[in-house]
């Protein structure tokens, strides 16, 4: 019915889709172990049981919660359900302040206490650096 050439033709398309598709696979599953999503203190709070993988916090720097002392801070993470007690030693990020938002990257040690290694501090679409700012000549 139909000759050698449309059958040829017809077996390299589909061998094409298939490795295609097979390359996609293999991509996503290999990136799968590297993607890290923040969970909120909700989720937290809700886990089966405490995960030792380095995990994200997600949430807002609850108002008066920020104590420094020398070179360790510790805030509180909250979404305004439930809240997280957060320990960090190192230097915050410039836009880390309470009542804005922050992801915090590191170790649970039970589901009220977190060990953060990274602090990434979050801003809305509206955020401009100060030095663009200034040249820009905006207040």
């Amino acid at each position: 019915m139909y000759g050698r050439k449309v059958k040829l033709r017809f077996l390299f398309v589909i061998v094409i889709l298939i490795t295609l598709i097979l390359t996609t696979f293999s991509i996503l599953k290999s990136l799968e172990k590297n993607v890290v999503y923040f969970q909120s203190p909700t989720e937290i709070n809700s886990l089966a049981e405490i995960e030792k993988n380095k995990i994200r916090v997600g949430g807002m720097v609850k108002k008066n919660s920020i104590i420094i002392n020398s070179n360790e801070v510790n805030f509180i993470i909250t979404d305004f359900k439930n809240e997280i007690n957060v320990t960090y030693s190192g230097a915050v990020p410039n836009l880390f302040a309470e009542g804005k938002g922050v992801v915090a990257e590191g170790f649970l040690k039970d589901r009220n206490f977190f060990s953060a290694t990274k602090i990434l501090a979050k801003h809305d679409e509206n955020y401009m650096p100060p030095e663009v700012k200034e040249a820009l000549g905006e207040k």
